[in-house]
């Protein structure tokens, strides 16, 4: 009897410790966690608080107040995201208020405070609906590009002036006149000493915080049953689709190929079809050759400022003819091979559950069906994942196009990129499969070696897109401002047909001149790299003050252009801006099956990062991504969008509310300062235009 209990006793104890697990991730009945709001602070006093006299503080203040304003501008325009604590304390300047209804459109049903962390899956798959009859209906409109932007009309019959739709155009003459504001600013001696002062306070702050209030972080973690760093969602937010497998896993497929389909023809050289095998029989392998080595697709000492050696290491025992058979979604079989590895990865992340990926897929704008074979390979292969989110790069190669004789000027490009978005938005039957497509695809990114030497500056004197038919490349701005350009019209476009938005997210500062991380200031939501920041002390300040995204990859800039140690990461996030950890390129900087883990191993082993920071990392990693507002709801809390520490919820972060707390505060204090100097010397100008002249002065 007594062993009889004993064996009762032990099956209900592991039956309540099951019951306890499901009920952790079914939701948080009843375990109200107290807000953890008291922790040590620095406090400084004094009148001057900054260290600098209170005229170059004036001035430095005008200056930066004056780029934060041309950013909100052009990110209110084109419907982007700006930080809310920014936009408020612009506003208190008396400079127009702000629509910061970021999420009134979205018509999803609330997030229970207790739902599950796990979002509901879909019964169906989103690419079974593909009846053109159940989309929405033809809005009739008609679309011509002008001058490098694409213009919209009521009607299609009658495309002038007067049947223009009433949709924010980007004024040319005044992004020119922004930038040179801007250019003029971050080279200005005053600013840019005042910004270097404030990033080394921000840095000796971090310091303090860290030794005051460390372990009551720790213990407000150790307080939350059940998570952990392994299990909070985190997003690589920079990963090309064409490399997201590492080389174990690619060989692993290769040699799969080889064996399951040798017979089938794949490729055509010279008009004659070729199998798997004779492919593979011209270059004298067989699977059993195949290795590692042999594929030779590892960056190495050799790719270190040699990104032309790097982008051959997309070649496959430096054959592009297997590149093209297995990484490419546009070849003989329909990218059959590349769908079925990039499904692979899927399910890794699926299986993983708290990964999630945001795949780079190239458009290179030679043609105009790109976009439906691109959105025909995931449609008909159903490349799918609800762990994974599309953004489409568009490589800046248009002088190679114009010398091969593919385009015959830019603006040809331009189109080839954006009249079949502008098409499948006014009449989503016209292109079903990318109408489908694009509900998944959240942005836009600009990719290309930034090092490559610019023998063009974009000013007023510049060709339009129509008239640019040089043999040299157009500059980055220039690139980035008509893309810019034309996805602000097509988000109004969007949002009037009830579509989703984009976002532009370029990669930016890896590389090349200081004026890339200006274009990206005041265009971008967020950016890939950043790392020239580190000499840019203006403009790392304002990249903190707006809270600008920074995908940072330290293991692909250690292969390419910034070794490991001297990779300012550490100091960006104990700075405060908001930095995310990338993988890039899996394929050529990883060894393990999961890049993202090793990436963040990695970076807490050389920097000694807490799991407060990781913790941190991973949610910034989740706010600063293109997933659903309700995919965040439920990973972050559904509070996540609000300000300061009522955002956060530490059941499903992990990140303590005293870090969030101090984060808050301390950027709140450095706007305040900033506004505070403006609006005194506003006052004090007031006063002295108010005082009459003394008697004996007339």
């Amino acid at each position: 009897d007594f062993l009889f209990d004993l064996n009762s006793l032990c099956i209900c104890i592991r039956l309540m410790v099951d019951k306890s697990l499901d009920i952790v991730d079914v939701g948080f009945k009843e375990r109200e966690i107290p807000m953890e709001r008291e922790y040590q602070r620095v406090s400084i006093s004094g009148e001057e608080k900054c260290g600098v006299p209170f005229t170059d503080l004036v001035d430095a203040a005008k200056c930066v107040v004056k780029a934060l304003l041309i950013r909100e501008k052009y990110i209110n325009r084109s419907m982007q995201t700006f930080c809310k604590t920014t936009a408020h304390a612009l506003q208190d300047l008396g400079t127009n208020p702000l629509d910061l209804g970021i999420y009134d459109d979205v018509a999803e049903t609330p997030v229970d405070a207790d739902a599950p962390v796990h979002p509901p899956v879909s019964e169906t798959h989103p690419y079974d609906n593909q009846d053109p009859s159940n989309m929405p209906a033809d809005a009739g409109y008609g679309c011509m590009m002008v001058g490098g932007v694409m213009h919209v009309y009521n009607k299609r019959t009658n495309m002038d002036k007067s049947t223009e739709l009433d949709l924010p155009y980007p004024d040319l003459k005044e992004y020119i006149a922004d930038m040179n504001v801007m250019m003029s600013l971050i080279i200005n001696g005053p600013v840019k000493s005042f910004c270097y002062r404030r990033l080394q306070y921000l840095s000796s702050k971090f310091q303090m915080h860290i030794l005051l209030n460390e372990m009551k972080e720790l213990a407000a973690q150790k307080k939350v049953p059940h998570r952990d760093f392994y299990n909070i969602r985190k997003v690589d937010t920079h990963i090309h689709a064409s490399s997201c497998m590492n080389q174990k896993h690619l060989l692993r497929f290769i040699k799969r190929a080889m064996k399951k389909y040798p017979d089938e023809i794949v490729h055509v050289e010279q008009g004659c079809g070729q199998t798997l095998r004779e492919v593979f029989e011209d270059m004298n392998l067989t699977a059993y050759d195949l290795s590692v080595d042999t594929l030779d697709m590892h960056a190495d000492r050799n790719t270190f400022h040699r990104f032309d050696k790097f982008n051959s290491k997309y070649n496959p025992i430096g054959e592009s003819i297997l590149r093209e058979i297995f990484i490419k979604t546009d070849n003989y079989v329909e990218g059959k091979y590349f769908a079925h590895i990039v499904k692979e990865v899927m399910s890794d992340l699926e299986e993983s559950k708290y990964q999630n990926s945001e795949l780079r897929l190239s458009i290179y704008g030679r043609s105009r069906d790109e976009w439906d074979k691109l959105a025909q390979w995931a449609v008909n292969h159903r490349v799918y994942s609800d762990n994974v989110r599309w953004l489409i790069q568009v490589p800046r190669l248009f002088d190679v196009y114009h010398t091969k004789k593919q385009l015959a000027n830019y603006q040809e490009m331009l189109e080839n990129i954006f009249m079949p978005l502008f098409e499948v938005t006014i009449n989503p039957s016209s292109h079903p499969e990318l109408h489908l497509f694009l509900d998944h695809v959240v942005g836009f990114d600009s990719v290309d070696d930034e090092s490559k030497p610019e023998h063009h500056i974009f000013n007023l004197d510049s060709p339009l897109p129509a008239n640019w038919t040089e043999e040299d490349n157009p500059p980055y701005s220039y690139y980035l401002y008509y893309t810019y350009a034309n996805m602000t019209v097509l988000n109004h476009l969007r949002r009037r047909r009830g579509f989703h938005t984009f976002v532009l997210r370029p990669h930016c500062g890896e590389a090349g001149p200081i004026h890339h991380l200006v274009s990206g200031f005041m265009l971008s939501e967020n950016i890939s790299h950043g790392l020239l920041l580190r000499k840019a002390p203006v403009l790392q300040y304002l990249y903190y003050l707006a809270q600008v995204g920074i995908a940072m990859s330290p293991l692909s800039n250690n292969s390419l252009f910034l070794s490991y140690h001297r990779n300012p990461l550490m100091e960006y996030l104990s700075r405060g801006l908001m930095i995310s950890l990338s993988t890039d390129d899996p394929l050529q900087f990883h060894f393990t099956k999961e890049p993202l883990m090793e990436e963040y191993s990695i970076a807490a082993q050389v920097w000694k990062l807490s799991s407060c920071d990781m913790c941190e990392l991973a949610r910034n990693s989740v706010l600063m991504s293109g997933f659903s507002h309700k995919a965040k709801s439920y990973w972050l809390g559904p509070s996540y969008y609000r300000e300061g520490p009522e955002s956060n919820d530490i059941r499903r972060t992990n990140v303590p509310d005293i870090r969030v707390a101090y984060r808050f505060e301390t950027l709140t204090e450095e706007l305040h300062l900033i506004t505070h100097a403006v609006r005194t010397e506003e006052l004090e100008e007031e006063d002295s235009l108010t005082m009459g002249p003394l008697p004996g002065q007339r």
